[in-house]
This record gives C-alpha cells, structure tokens and sequence, in this order.
C-alpha cells in the first residue's frame, strides 16, 4: 500500500509581529524529524506543503537533513489548499459580536487586554480560539468573506485527494501542513464529524506526523500525532 505522512508544522511564533515564522524551538522539531526519518530509512517521492512560511520552512529544513546525509529530497510543491483554516480572521471578526453576546468571552477579551505577561495573553487567546471558533462552526456566526469550516475542510479534501493521485502504488508523499488540516485528513479517512474535527485540531503537537495507509478506494488512518523524534519533555508544544 502507499503511504501519506502528513506532518504538522514546528512551533510558531505566537502572538508575535509575525507569526507565520518558526521560533527557534520550531526550527529545531524540524530538523529533530528530519534526523528521526534518515535514521528510520524513511525515503519520499513527493513532497507538498501548504502556502505558509511556517509549512514551506518546516519542509526545507527535513530536506536540509536529508541532503546533509547524502539522501534524496524531492523539490516541495505548494498546495494552496493546505493553508490553515482562517483563524486570525475567524477571531478578529466575530470575537467582538460574540462578547456582546457571552459573558465567558466578554471577560477573556478583558482578560487578554489586560494581561501585562505573555503567559497570560497567551492562555485567554488560547479560550478565546477555540471557544470562537467553535461558535463559528456551528453557524451562530457568519460572514461570506471569512466562509465556513465546511468551506475549509473542502478544499484540505481536495488536496488530500490531489496528494493521493500524486502517489504510485506502494509509493510514499510526504505533505507540510498545519493542525487543522491535519485533523481535516483524519476526517477524510474516517469519516469524523466536523465537531470531532475540530476537537482533533487542538491535540496536534508540533512537528508531529500522521500516517495513511491507502490503495484504490482504500484510504485509513494508521498513526496520528506520532513524536517519537521529540524525547524531551520541552519539545512536546502545541502552540
């Protein structure tokens, strides 16, 4: 059977000026999973990323680990479908209608506000995320230019598709993505529902892979959120 492994990107810059760049820790779960596969043997005959330097950076610096060890990397195609859902939209735009409407979120954007440390701008982003983002799900807020989750699980879909027809038989693709798209591929092999899916997207650990097993019609999931290049308490991050 052929194989897809699907990999999340390394940590990210979180609540940076740019957070669409690895952090140094991000940097090194990357090369931590380059150095776990060349050791594994693991080779690729395709490589596909989503359209973020996050993803793309993710990619190049396994391939860097590849070439160092003498072994083949193949050049990485951008798939504009295994973007991430829109979540810096997502928040920005019905944050504000939903704390009208929620006490709970009314005080975590209070609370982000006027939190002095990081730490805590970081755990009342982190509710409001996810608890917006739920929301938006299941339709109580809406906006055609930000679309819907149906609309992003789509199109990850269409790219899982497109990696699927990239593959030969008995061959092997590796595909640089983010959380959500992730969990997007799961709900593509089993048949999630889109709560569950969403749910999956806040247990992916940086740098963590997923595999697929498939062969004709047959596409099943066979690991997910694997790290076993990443030991040390440290390494295992989620944002």
């Amino acid at each position: 059977m052929a194989i897809l492994t699907v990999v999340r990107h390394g940590q990210a810059s979180f609540l940076a000026d740019n957070y669409d760049q690895l952090s140094a820790l991000g940097r090194r779960q990357a090369r931590l999973l380059g150095e776990h596969w060349v050791r594994a043997g693991v080779t690729f005959g395709q490589v596909f990323t989503g359209p973020r330097e996050r993803q793309k950076d993710t990619a190049a610096i396994v391939g860097e680990v590849f070439r160092e060890a003498g072994q083949a990397w193949p050049e990485a195609v951008v798939l504009e479908e295994l973007d991430e859902y829109p979540a810096e939209p997502v928040v920005r735009t019905f944050t504000p209608q939903l704390a009208v409407r929620h006490a709970h979120i009314r005080e975590w954007a209070e609370e982000f506000e006027r939190s002095a440390e990081l730490a805590g701008k970081k755990k009342a982003l982190d509710k409001i995320i996810q608890e917006v983002t739920a929301r938006w799900l299941a339709g109580e807020v809406e906006d055609a230019a930000v679309g819907t989750w149906g609309d992003f699980t789509t199109r990850v879909h269409k790219a899982i598709g497109q990696a699927r027809e990239a593959t030969p038989k008995g061959g092997a693709t590796a595909v640089f993505t983010s959380g959500g798209p992730t969990a997007a591929a799961v709900q593509y092999a089993t048949g999630l529902s889109p709560r569950a899916t969403l749910d999956l997207t806040w247990m992916t650990r940086n740098a963590a892979y997923s595999e697929f097993l498939f062969d004709g019609e047959r596409f099943n999931l066979s690991v997910f959120n694997a790290t076993p290049h990443l030991a040390e308490a440290e390494l295992l991050t989620y944002r």
